[in-house]
């Protein structure tokens, strides 16, 4: 099976701006983009591009500065689900990201909650995670919940691990939350790849795609891709293949080695 290919285009093109970006990544062989932040954006222009390229919108994180694991921040985070739900419409996306913990500049976590126990941030997250599934029935638009390393990007992130936000999603039971699993970010927090993927595939609404170390087009670092994407395949994942990395030279030379896959 060949999976559709979606290309992140805040840090694949970068050499272009960013709304010549969809065009190019369409004449690559991309079927979809994706991208980060939606609030920087003109969402007119952003859908324009789109249309005139003939590519999809996969999706882009919906979160921004919140924490699902805040049990104050539990209105104001659904709150700014609800503005993203609205901008994903408009652009004709597919998908929003939301994670544990709000992310800033970089990526950065804002604020590991130490003080928060173990139990208080994972009570929270379930508690708000039931609305966003609510709230992407209603809308039709899915919502992917991903782990992040702390290895190397997101230090004090709370939810690290794929066995964490699958056996989430499958206890709250909604066909529109999902888990975004980011081979790159698994691997350098539990290793594991394939099974994981045979253990919590059926719970995956979206795979990104980067080697690890670097974060580089795959056939940089460690990561057998041809393998996972066989594993894929057997737990029977139909969604898209996101390819969100930093070209380790030029992204022409990125798509080279996108395209081998």
């Amino acid at each position: 099976m060949v999976f559709q290919k979606s290309a992140c285009i805040e840090p694949m093109y970068h050499e272009l701006p960013f709304l010549d970006r969809f065009q190019a990544a369409k004449d690559d062989g991309f079927a979809f983009v994706e991208f980060w932040s939606w609030t920087d954006k003109d969402l007119d222009a952003v859908r324009a591009a789109a249309e005139r390229a003939g590519v999809g919108i996969a999706g882009f994180n919906g979160d921004a500065e919140l924490s699902l694991i805040d049990p104050s921040q539990k209105a104001a985070y659904l709150a700014f689900l609800r503005r993203s739900v609205e901008a994903a419409k408009k652009v004709g996306a597919r998908s929003l990201t939301i994670h544990s913990n709000g992310l800033g500049e970089g990526g950065a976590v804002i604020n590991a909650y130490d003080e928060l126990s173990g139990t208080v941030k994972l009570c929270a997250m379930f508690d708000t995670l039931k609305e966003c599934a609510k709230l992407a029935e209603e809308s039709g638009v899915l919502m992917n919940l991903e782990p992040l390393n702390i290895t190397t990007d997101h230090a004090g992130n709370f939810l690290t691990s794929t066995r964490m936000a699958a056996e989430i999603t499958r206890l709250i039971g909604s066909p529109m939350l999902k888990v975004l699993y980011d081979a790159y970010h698994m691997q350098l927090n539990e290793g594991s790849i394939c099974d994981s993927i045979r253990a919590f595939g059926d719970q995956f609404g979206h795979i990104h795609v980067a080697d690890a170390p670097g974060r580089h087009e795959p056939g940089t670092g460690e990561i057998n891709y041809a393998q996972v994407f066989r594993c894929l395949e057997e737990t029977g994942y139909a969604g898209l293949a996101g390819f969100e990395l930093i070209p380790k030279t030029t992204t022409a030379e990125a798509v080279k080695a996108i395209m081998r896959l």
